[in-house]
């Protein structure tokens, strides 16, 4: 680069530089600097590549100098130049050199080189949020740099540049609202993954006061359910499919009550809609199933002619989005090389059809599947790599333990259990080479990979893992998805002997949730005697609670009640009245039919010997006859 100074009506801010903008940027922090020493550190420029200059008739804006450069970093500098240049002259110093910058000047080259060069010099001085970073990786893209090469030049990793190519997905505003931080990352990782209309739709709860916008993982559960599908979804005539389908009250809304039935008439209507395309001469058809994603930047437009293809993009929601005529940039860029096997330029049909590709993949399914009879080590790795990840046929969904109140989810975020689970998780976490950061192991690693690369990651990390990581990994997904409020977690804790004492002690929300008289009474009964709750019966509230406190506390000259856990939350839990109403109870009565029925169907004379290890499973006919492959 050439050092030179050039003056300020010279120069111009481009369209390159990466803080760009047409509104006057902040620059008070470096003004005072700029005031008293000057632009110490040259900026970056280029000679402007404007056309010839026009006429004198022309007005300011049209006329382009020759010998003007236009700035690809130092924006701010620029600007600050110009403020001190102009109180310089009201104070009436001399015009000569307080408008001359000193300049680096790159030789002239590609839009591409001097987006790389404002970058470089941007991010260097001052962090660029990511939708910054988004609008200018964007433009390099566009101009053939690849991700790798982006992310060599500015030293990240390439999966940080495609999670900020990955906010080109969003619609404007939603980029807005994250560059104001107004909406987390992880609700912003999430929302790349939205159709357009999801994301309409996100944004119509944000701005319902009276609606809750989900965010985090909650958000992924709302985006991925796909259990409520709307019919507006269908692709299909739903009045001849027989589907039921459920409205709302006012018949403005209406769901299809059977969503197993919905995807085997709305997959029949895309293989239709793709032999459609196919017969129109389209170069072929690509199915984008629902735990994979369609990022507009990695591809870009192309004929028909050109050999551009449809891509499906198919959303758990049921929505069907058809994206005609493109290609991937690396074939984009193959066609433009001229190195396409072909004749114009096109890319060839592949050499099988789909039908053909169909019957491979039934094949090898119904032959992989027969071949996990016999190896069921390996099939419990592969299940725990479908936990984790998801499939088209897999959604697990993590337990949110939310609360409106917010001393609630406090006081579960404090607890011991939540610490100690948390501690185990991090652990998981790093025998699977996953961020530590993760809010969960599941679905940790769907968002870095596609359910055909990151599920076979995780299930070859997995296959290097010994029975006691793999049993570890089990139970801490376990947790992650097991439902709070279920019999399970009764079930669960009566079987391992959990208890409360361990992991909880009353805390200022569980006071603050205790307003029964009556239920207070039981309290002082339990942590006191039931002499000393009786003459405290006509007490108020506040004084009951105040008597539990002090005998937990053991002051007051109250004895102190050790290891007190309420009847509500023991293992097995139990009721202080007979009014009902208290979850956890109703929870242990439903495992304790449950056991009912699976202790007398155990001790029925004909019931059949369980399948022990070694051996063999029996089946109907005569396939079960020598057939030693079943053997546990």
């Amino acid at each position: 680069m050439k050092l030179d100074f050039i003056p300020l009506n010279k120069l111009s801010v481009s369209k390159a530089n990466m803080r760009f903008s047409k509104s006057v940027p902040d620059v008070s922090d470096i003004l005072p600097t700029v005031r008293k020493r000057g632009v110490i550190q040259p900026i970056i420029v280029r000679p402007n590549p404007c056309p010839e200059p026009v006429g004198p008739e022309a007005t300011e804006g049209q006329r382009c100098a020759r010998d003007a450069f236009e700035i690809l970093a130092g924006s701010r500098r620029y600007h600050a130049a110009l403020i001190v240049a102009e109180e310089k002259r009201a104070m009436g110093e001399a015009d000569n050199e307080i408008a001359l910058l000193p300049c680096a000047i790159l030789e002239e080259g590609d839009d591409a080189d001097a987006v790389e060069a404002s970058m470089i010099e941007n991010m260097a001085r001052r962090d660029a949020d990511e939708v910054t970073q988004w609008e200018s990786f964007t433009r390099l893209v566009k101009k053939g740099r690849k991700t790798s090469d982006i992310a060599a030049t500015f030293g990240l990793p390439e999966l940080t540049v495609k999670r900020v190519l990955a906010l080109g997905n969003l619609l404007p505003r939603i980029r807005r609202l994250y560059a104001a931080d107004e909406i987390d990352r992880a609700t912003v990782r999430h929302l790349t993954l939205a159709s357009k209309s999801q994301q309409k739709a996100w944004l119509a709860l944000l701005d319902d006061e009276d609606a809750y916008a989900p965010s985090g993982h909650q958000l992924k559960a709302w985006l991925m359910g796909g259990q409520s599908i709307g019919t507006h979804h269908a692709l299909f005539d739903i009045e001849a499919s027989g589907l039921a389908v459920i409205s709302d009250l006012f018949g403005e809304e209406a769901y299809f009550a059977d969503a197993d039935g919905f995807w085997k008439a709305q997959d029949a209507a895309i293989h239709d809609r793709r032999e459609t395309y196919l017969d129109e001469g389209w170069n072929d058809v690509v199915i984008v199933p629902p735990s994979d994603h369609f990022s507009t930047w990695e591809y870009v437009k192309a004929s028909k002619r050109h050999g551009g293809r449809i891509y499906v993009d198919v959303r758990g929601t049921g929505e069907v989005i058809f994206h005609e005529g493109y290609l991937t940039r690396k074939e984009a860029e193959r066609i433009e090389k001229g190195q396409s096997v072909g004749m114009g330029g096109k890319i060839v049909r592949p050499e099988i059809t789909s039908t053909m590709a169909t019957y491979l993949d039934l094949h090898r399914h119904a032959a992989v599947r027969a071949a996990l009879t016999s190896s069921p080590a390996v099939a419990l790795r592969l299940m725990v790599a479908h936990v984790i990840v998801g499939s088209p046929l897999w959604r697990i969904d993590v337990e949110p333990q939310t609360s409106r109140n917010e001393a609630v989810a406090e006081s579960v975020e404090n607890a011991v259990g939540e610490a100690d689970f948390d501690h185990m998780r991090r652990k998981a976490l790093a025998v699977l080479g996953f961020d530590a950061e993760e809010p969960a192991v599941i679905g940790g690693r769907s968002d870095d990979f596609g359910p055909n690369t990151g599920l076979v990651a995780v299930f070859l990390t997995l296959l290097d893992l010994d029975d006691v990581q793999v049993m570890n990994l089990i139970a801490i997904i376990m947790g992650e998805s097991l439902s709070s409020g279920s019999a399970a977690v009764d079930a669960v804790g009566l079987h391992l002997g959990v208890d409360m004492a361990d992991y909880w002690q009353a805390d200022t929300a569980f006071f603050e949730l205790l307003r029964d008289r009556e239920i207070l009474g039981h309290l002082v009964a339990d942590v006191t005697s039931p002499s000393v709750a009786a003459s405290n019966a006509n007490e108020k509230a506040k004084t009951l609670k105040a008597i539990v406190r002090d005998a937990l506390d053991g002051t007051n000259g109250r004895d102190k009640k050790d290891r007190w856990v309420p009847r509500w939350m023991q293992f097995p839990p139990a009721a202080y009245s007979q009014r009902g109403g208290v979850g956890t109870v109703a929870a242990h009565e439903a495992v304790m039919k449950a056991k009912e029925a699976h202790d007398s169907a155990a001790s029925a004379p004909d019931m059949p010997d369980p399948v022990t290890p070694g051996s063999v499973m029996s089946l109907p006919d005569d396939r079960a006859e020598g057939d030693e492959r079943l053997a546990a």
